[in-house]
This record gives C-alpha cells, structure tokens and sequence, in this order.
C-alpha cells in the first residue's frame, strides 16, 4: 500500500484493548455474584467452612 492509501484507512470502533477491558469487567461482575450467591446461602443455612 502506498502511504496515500494508509492515510485514508479508517481505525475501527471497537480496539482489543477495549473488548479485552469489556471481557473483564463481566467476569468481574460473574465471580462478584458467585461469592454473593454464597454467602447468602450461607447465611441462611447457618454453615461455616
């Protein structure tokens, strides 16, 4: 490619940089609910490790 055609190329929305920031905040929030999950079970079962 010339350094014309280079220059006319339009960058994406979406870099790797951001789905990889999106991917962990979701198993962020995943192992939140996961630990929240047993602790209410625990809670209500009355039960301790």
């Amino acid at each position: 490619m010339t350094n014309e055609e280079l220059l006319t190329i339009k960058g994406g929305a979406v870099s790797a940089a951001l789905i990889n920031s999106i991917v962990r905040f979701g198993t962020i929030i995943l192992e939140l609910g996961r630990s929240l999950g047993t602790i209410i079970i625990r809670v209500t079962k009355k039960t301790t490790c």
